[in-house]
């Protein structure tokens, strides 16, 4: 009789996922090379194909472009084929293994990793990997690098060609980082590597090979606004007319709206985007919409969010809270402008899951007296911020106070804790 612990059997996976290097089939552990081997159906990157000998007897079929929306169809029409996938080094580190994962379930595959070009480029810099921070410029904007710029600290980029190298070193120039020292490395792995070295503002290079990654080595020119990881970056850091959430106040606000990995802000009357862009700063996989009514202004959100590091916030021109329709569910939600419109805050609150913040700011007394009642009827926390800066007065030195804010934080309880609330508070 069968023990009552022993497990199922384990299916199969159906596609196995091979990392491959610059170095191709000399490269890969025995496993990898079988796998290929068995194989009745190889996919990869014209580039990856044609590392594979010729005793490899699979059908090869390129990746079509664009890639990701036609992955379904392609794996669907070879199913109960062997099928191997070809990745560039680890396929779980910013390759094609992802997107596997997420469109045909972790199960689906088996994954036999290469060392990453990250993994090869700390080998040969003597850069500790757990240390180094590494941006990807593989079909992302290029602005995306200016938020890991920190004076003092090495940053590889996986570029995404030949032509990455001079565009990284126009970019540092621009933001105040070209004294930084740039180092290409080239087929890394392959008898072919080479290593090409300069400064930013003095790039000599020519393109050169499309397989390469960037160390830049942070220096920051004299006078340079200097970058933080917290929120409450300077003013200056922020093209405005004006409209913008002043930095005490918004590092206040940010505490506030505790943004956490993955999340979702709505940052609606964007102004200058400072809140929203913050939000973002605060790690990589956050995300953010800025809703912003007048035109200029949401073009100039989109100018800073890029010149900050953040390309990736989402603008919408519009008034809310028309324009909030058709949005992804918020996990928190800020308003900075526009809170007696009505409606707003009420779809603001409807569109909050339970747990999720809306932190709201106002410096008018209709304003106010509209949160108040909000704050009577649904708790949290109601206060007012006030900050004076010391100003010359004649030959001495005295306080000039900024306008006091109000805000209204709180978070979403679940629907019967709220019902309950409201009960309470009409008898």
């Amino acid at each position: 009789m069968a023990s009552a612990s022993t497990s199922a059997s384990v299916p199969v996976p159906a596609i196995t996922v091979v990392g491959i290097g610059a170095d191709g089939w000399p490269g890969l552990a025995e496993g990898s090379r079988r796998a290929l081997e068995d194989a009745e159906v190889v996919i990869g990157g014209p580039r990856q194909l044609d590392l594979l000998p010729a005793g490899i007897t699979a059908e090869r079929l390129p990746w079509p472009s664009p890639l990701r929306p036609a992955v379904p169809g392609l794996l669907a029409a070879h199913r109960g084929r062997r099928l191997a996938v070809l990745a560039s080094g680890d396929p779980m580190f910013y390759g094609i293994g992802r997107t596997l994962a997420e469109l045909a379930g972790p199960d689906a595959l088996r994954v036999l990793p290469h060392p990453s070009s990250v993994s090869h480029a700390c080998a040969r810099l003597g850069l500790p990997v757990e240390d180094t921070d590494v941006v990807t410029l593989v079909g992302r904007p290029l602005d995306s690098l200016t938020a890991a710029l920190y004076p003092g600290r090495t940053v590889l980029v996986l570029s995404a060609g030949a032509r990455t190298p001079a565009q990284v070193a126009a970019l540092l120039t621009e933001r105040g980082y070209g004294p930084s020292r740039l180092r290409v490395l080239e087929q890394l792995g392959s008898p072919a590597e080479r290593q090409l070295e300069g400064t930013a503002a003095h790039w000599p290079h020519p393109p050169g090979d499309p397989l390469n990654v960037i160390a830049v080595d942070c220096t920051a020119e004299p006078g340079t606004l200097r970058a933080q990881l917290v929120p409450g970056r300077p003013d200056a850091a922020y093209k405005s007319d004006g409209q913008l959430t002043k930095r005490h106040v918004r590092a206040a606000t940010l505490a506030s709206l505790a943004p956490a990995p993955g999340e979702l802000l709505w940052d609606i009357g964007g102004g200058s985007g400072s809140i929203g862009i913050e939000w973002l700063r605060a790690h990589r996989s956050c995300r953010a919409v800025s809703v912003e009514r007048d035109p200029a202004r949401a073009e100039r959100i989109t100018r800073n969010a890029a010149a900050l590091g953040v390309p990736r916030l989402q603008v919408v021109t519009g008034p809310a809270p028309a324009a909030l329709a058709g949005l992804p569910a918020p996990d928190a939600v800020f308003i900075g402008g526009g809170l007696t419109a009505p409606g707003l805050l009420e779809a603001c609150w409807a569109a909050l899951p339970a747990g999720g913040r809306l932190v709201a700011n106002t410096v008018t007394l209709e304003s106010e007296a509209l949160l108040t009642q909000w704050y009577r009827r649904h708790g949290g926390e109601l206060l007012r911020l006030a900050v004076a800066h010391a100003v010359p007065v004649g030959g001495f030195t005295g306080w000039r106070q900024a306008m006091p804010v109000t805000q209204w934080s709180v978070v979403k309880p679940p629907a019967g804790d709220e019902n309950a609330s409201e009960q309470g508070e009409q008898q």
